[in-house]
């Protein structure tokens, strides 16, 4: 049976590695911190030192003999978890060594730190750590919270709703704001996704400082590195003086990386190493740059599925993923839909200075029976269709489904022009462009349009200097 220990109260911290040299390193660095550091040399010794007292957390290398494979490592880590399952284990290995680490995380180590780590590396991973686990502790022990009691201590605004499975999000969103761990939001277009990222932001201990956002399926695979990291002046052709980039623009603060799905597998080495260290130089630069973020990312797309595939970084997702927060479509929380409707009724209206709207009674039961393949976007977008087109102040199901089917036409006739006319790069710019404005702006579903995957549109993009 697994051995349970409370370790809620305690500052203990278990090193565990056969080089002496690290093990004092560490240790003084954890006592400079605040913590109490236990050492041990190899596993055995280890699994004795975690049964005379509870410990927090355990520091744990992946080899203790000449072998470098890592097993004894994922062996002694089995180990640990079998008897103390609710421990929190951040592994230590080489940089080459990450495949390992992925390994390490699946079988239940909470973190991996690549050598050579930083002190501030390690002191922000013990941070996390921790935070983690005790968000995991009280989310299995704490009653369920209702929305009103939410909002007396979270600062929710802009997230409307009340489904349970919404309410319970937002109830995974507050705990989790006041660590560091990073945060994976999911969900379809639409949903809102930015807004919870704003939300983490605005409830932590990080409120104060920058709230960077980053559309990474906006940027051309040839400007990422500037556009994350920044250059100096004279780096390339154009760089005419310095700048900094998203992440050193972030420091002390939050980075949202939104669409992370899109990014193109060359530039996910790059950002990794970034998560990893928290190191990056900007382009044409050999300085490094230290930089203190906390990371929040979000897609509408299968990650996992994307892994399997050979176009996402395993390594990347598990550096993404310590806390996944998921966004249902708004057809599985029709429910909510009246308090939103409401919600873009009063904001739009004020906007245009009509006051005096409402929805009235048949147009809100014609709201909730629609599907929303569009989501929260496409129920505001309506919304603010429907004013402008309806000079009458109550909206009626006629005025919502009337403003529902008046689309743009693209017209049928003379779309192919006579040879000489225009080119074929000239064509496809045009048939890029349109798709991009027929689906909001939307890489994945313009590339799926086209025929294209998001890696041969985002070439095209490039290729045309197209940026959506």
């Amino acid at each position: 049976m697994p051995t349970m220990i409370d370790n809620t109260d305690t500052r203990n911290v278990l090193i565990i590695d056969d080089d002496d040299a690290v093990t004092t390193s560490l240790a003084l660095l954890l006592k400079q911190s605040g913590y109490a550091p236990y050492t041990a040399s190899n596993p055995e010794e280890a699994l004795q030192t975690l049964g005379e007292r509870p410990f927090a957390l355990a520091l744990q290398d992946m080899n203790f003999s000449r072998s470098t494979t890592g097993e004894e490592g994922l062996v002694l880590l089995q180990r640990i978890k079998g008897r103390y399952p609710h421990l929190p284990v951040v592994l230590i290995t080489a940089w080459g060594s990450v495949e390992l680490a992925v390994r390490g995380v699946k079988a239940g180590a909470i973190d991996f730190i690549t050598k050579p780590w930083t002190h501030e590396q390690i002191r922000q991973s013990v941070q996390t750590a921790l935070g983690l686990a005790e968000f995991r502790r009280t989310e299995a022990t704490t009653a369920p919270m209702s929305r009103a009691e939410l909002d007396a201590v979270h600062d929710f605004s802009g997230l409307i709703g009340k489904d349970p499975r919404f309410v319970r999000m937002l109830e995974v969103i507050g705990r989790v704001a006041a660590t560091d761990a990073p945060v994976l939001i999911t969900g379809e277009s639409g949903t809102g996704k930015e807004l919870v990222a704003e939300a983490l932001w605005r409830n932590s201990a990080r409120k104060e400082h920058p709230f960077v956002k980053v559309n990474l399926g906006g940027i051309p695979t040839s400007l990422f590195e500037s556009e994350l990291f920044g250059h100096v002046k004279g780096a390339f052709t154009d760089a005419r003086q310095s700048r900094i980039g998203r992440f050193e623009a972030a420091d002390e603060g939050t980075i949202f990386l939104d669409e992370i799905g899109d990014l193109d597998i060359s530039c996910q080495v790059k950002l990794l190493r970034v998560l990893q260290d928290r190191t990056f130089e900007r382009v044409g630069s050999s300085t490094s740059r230290t930089v203190n973020v906390r990371v929040i990312s979000a897609t509408n797309q299968d990650l996992v599925s994307m892994i399997e595939t050979g176009s996402f970084r395993e390594d990347l997702l598990y550096r993404l993923n310590l806390i996944v927060v998921h966004m249902p479509p708004l057809r599985e929380r029709k429910g909510d839909i009246p308090a939103l409707a409401a919600h873009f009724l009063h904001c739009i209206g004020g906007i245009y200075r009509r006051p005096d709207l409402e929805i009235s009674p048949d147009a809100m039961d014609w709201l909730i029976v629609q599907e929303w393949p569009g989501n929260v976007r496409q129920l505001k977008h309506l919304v603010e269709r429907t004013i402008l087109l309806t000079p009458r102040n109550s909206l009626r199901a006629e005025d919502f489904d009337m403003a529902a089917h008046m689309q743009e036409k693209e017209p049928t006739k003379g779309m192919v022009p006579q040879p000489g006319r225009v080119t074929l790069d000239e064509m496809e710019r045009e048939m890029i462009l349109r798709s991009l404005k027929e689906y909001g702006g939307n890489v994945s579903r313009a590339a799926t349009a086209l025929g294209l995957s998001r890696g041969a549109l985002y070439r095209r993009l490039e290729k045309h200097r197209i940026v959506p």
